[in-house]
């Protein structure tokens, strides 16, 4: 079995709207909630063997923080494809994944995060911002993970229901 975990990026800032999308950081409320995901993720004993995200500057600010306050020690890896990616372009990142890493966090961006939750669990989820989902998968390969794979979802984290 391989674990999903798919986080959305933490809230981020729009007062300035000569920022490009890309470019964005986060707001106060994000730099809140990025560690406090952390920690859950700690505290769960969720956290993963290799985190994926996004180029976009709020979701490696997200990944950032997570580092920071976890005892996470791989390198977070940056792809390009999972900016505003669809879930095609999150399960072909994850069909390139080495098989060494049992669970996985993507951190990313909706739609697409909320349309991979359902197409891999058949329940459509809502993910605000700093959210996170754990999803089992039936697969012992990454490479295995494909649009009919059904997994099931373990579990809905989100940060205004943490205490």
């Amino acid at each position: 079995m391989k674990t999903l975990l798919l986080l959305r990026h933490a809230k981020s800032d729009w007062s300035n709207p000569q920022v490009a999308d890309h470019d964005r950081p986060l707001n106060k409320r994000g730099k809140r909630d990025a560690p406090r995901m952390g920690r859950l993720l700690q505290d769960e004993n969720l956290l993963p063997d290799l985190i994926l995200t996004s180029t976009a500057k709020r979701t490696r600010k997200t990944a950032q923080a997570i580092v920071t306050v976890s005892d996470y020690t791989e390198k977070v890896k940056a792809s390009p494809a999972l900016y505003l990616a669809g879930p095609e372009a999150y399960i072909k990142v994850l069909r390139g994944v080495p098989d060494k890493y049992r669970r996985v966090m993507v951190v990313g961006h909706n739609p697409g995060l909320e349309e991979l939750l359902e197409q891999l669990t058949g329940t459509m989820t809502i993910l605000p911002t700093a959210a996170l989902a754990e999803v089992e998968l039936p697969i012992t390969q990454w490479r295995e993970l494909g649009e009919e794979t059904q997994g099931k979802l373990r579990g809905v984290w989100r940060p205004r229901e943490l205490t």
